[in-house]
């Protein structure tokens, strides 16, 4: 039997079918680069929008921003070329003159400050004298959250100022530390970053306060420098504020135990600092430190830099502590080195990036 042969018959590509092909894939390739020059397109336009908006903020017909931009940078001391480098000299003192703060004249009248027991009342003048003397007998302090238009905090009433005292970084002159260790090594139970330092670009390890440090009625640093404003902070040995531009001699002579040189002062005898603008030192996390006429001390961080809470000016600072009725209240170092600890616990929302957001700094108030 003949075997069988198979046979494969070719056929040809559909020429037609082909060209349908080519015409799709040149269609989808058409597609692709389209795309991607849309993409692109708005991508270029993003971009010249975002600086757009930059340009109209810098240099635009509304000041709100301009003028933030350049009291923020004109008072970091060591960022002032973030102005400098986008606007004049004359653009910048015009916008200084207008957002400044003129601190209350004078010294500390003591004698306004009359330690009050309170009994137990339901009575009070209003929501914040409320929010202060509403408490158990025995509490040494207390928490109470602060919040404004573009801002949220905390303040801390505390009720007996004789364990109010200065702490420094037991490296004072080498290195500063940790609010956290400071706490911890000094069995507080509160603290609460005090003066300024020496800060070059912001990259010091803490170690210099600036102007006098007095602790415990001891002069425990003096780093003079003369770029540094203010005046003494601090507490006198009956346990009153006192806030003052005066000489570290009259500091001592006047009884002075625990105390710092910044400032603005913002209050001084019921007198609170006239603002003008943003008070010149622009929105930030803001540290300050009060008195009321009772003898009630009153610790304030703001949380800044945030999406929830940008930060406190001058104007602010002041309106909170005439609320919670301060008669004396002061400006203490902000921005990064605000910091608040409770039991050990960080309160606030530190900026300074690292562990936990802390830096290492120079001085701290502390409540035992």
């Amino acid at each position: 039997m003949a075997k069988e042969e198979t046979i494969e018959l070719l056929v040809p590509e559909n020429e037609e079918n082909n060209n349908l092909g080519k015409k799709a894939k040149k269609k989808k390739n058409q597609k692709k680069k389209k795309s991607k020059k849309k993409k692109r397109v708005i991508g270029l336009s993003s971009v010249l929008g975002f600086f757009a908006i930059i340009l109209f903020l810098l240099y635009g017909p509304w000041a709100g921003f301009r003028n933030l931009w350049i009291t923020t940078a004109m008072t970091t001391m060591n960022h002032q070329y973030l102005a400098t480098m986008l606007y004049s000299d004359e653009t910048i003192q015009e916008v200084l003159r207008k957002n400044a703060i003129i601190e209350p004249a004078g010294k500390t009248n003591t004698s306004l400050i009359k330690f009050t027991k309170y009994k137990k009342s339901t009575v009070y003048k209003n929501k914040y004298e409320e929010q202060i003397l509403d408490r158990n007998e025995k509490d040494l302090y207390k928490v109470i959250d602060i919040q404004g238009k573009s801002y949220k905090g905390f303040l801390v009433a505390i009720y007996d100022p004789s364990r109010i005292s200065i702490a420094t970084s037991k490296y004072l002159g080498k290195r500063g530390e940790a609010i956290t260790t400071v706490a911890k090594d000094n069995n507080a139970i509160i603290a609460m970053n005090a003066g300024g330092f020496y800060d070059p670009d912001w990259n010091s390890n803490g170690a210099l306060p600036h102007g006098t440090v007095i602790s415990n009625g001891k002069v425990v640093s003096d780093y003079d420098d003369a770029s540094m404003g203010g005046g003494f902070i601090g507490f006198t040995k009956e346990n009153k504020l006192v806030l003052g531009k005066f000489s570290k001699s009259e500091a001592l002579k006047m009884g002075m135990r625990d105390a710092v040189e910044f400032g603005p002062f913002l209050i001084i005898n019921g007198k609170s600092a006239f603002v003008k603008g943003n008070g010149g030192w622009g929105i930030a996390p803001r540290t300050a430190i009060g008195q009321r006429k009772d003898g009630i001390a009153l610790f304030l961080v703001i949380n800044g830099r945030l999406a929830t809470s940008i930060g406190a000016d001058m104007g602010d600072l002041t309106e909170i502590m005439e609320n919670y009725g301060a008669v004396n209240a002061a400006n203490l170092d902000g921005g990064s080195s605000t910091e608040l600890v409770i039991n050990n616990k960080i309160i606030n929302t530190p900026v300074a990036g690292g562990k936990n957001g802390l830096r290492d700094m120079a001085t701290f108030w502390i409540v035992k």
